[in-house]
């Protein structure tokens, strides 16, 4: 299947089978990057000054971290079923299934769906490699981020 840049998309080309945008599959996608690319906590409580540290708490992932909050206003203003489909291309993505099992793996996401959206959010920020989910998931309706990481660069 050839891959489809999300800017050349079709509102109709999934037949109704993604409520969330590829576009905003790829948001997520990035900053899920940026913020599973944070290293361990060094210095619990830095007390000096950022520019005698070289800046290295930035690097760090502290509990007021930008991206993760950033990531969790972006979901949580999600509608429901797009926050249904999102756990459920990130379940697809994982290759427990198949696209041909789109429908029971949506309808499961469906039936496990909490209403909060920040519970939502902290599963998939839980999941070590979600980006990673996500971007396989498209792929398997044939779409590609690489324009939209393209315009974000």
């Amino acid at each position: 299947m050839a891959k489809r840049s999300i800017e050349n998309r079709a509102d109709d080309d999934d037949n109704g089978a993604l409520t969330i945008t590829p576009k905003a599959v790829c948001y997520i996608i990035i900053k899920a990057r940026e913020f599973a690319a944070k290293d361990p906590v060094t210095e619990p409580d830095p007390g000096s000054n950022p520019s005698d540290d070289n800046m290295i708490s930035v690097l760090e992932d502290h509990g007021d971290d930008p991206v993760a909050q950033e990531l969790t206003t972006f979901i949580s203003d999600l509608t429901e079923d797009e926050q249904i489909d999102l756990v459920a291309l990130a379940w697809l993505g994982r290759g427990d299934n198949t696209i041909d099992d789109w429908p029971s793996i949506r309808e499961e996401a469906a039936r496990a769906h909490v209403s909060r959206a920040e519970q939502t959010a902290g599963y998939l920020l839980g999941m070590p490699l979600v980006s990673d989910f996500l971007e396989e998931a498209l792929s398997l309706f044939g779409h590609s981020c690489g324009a939209f990481e393209f315009e974000q660069l």
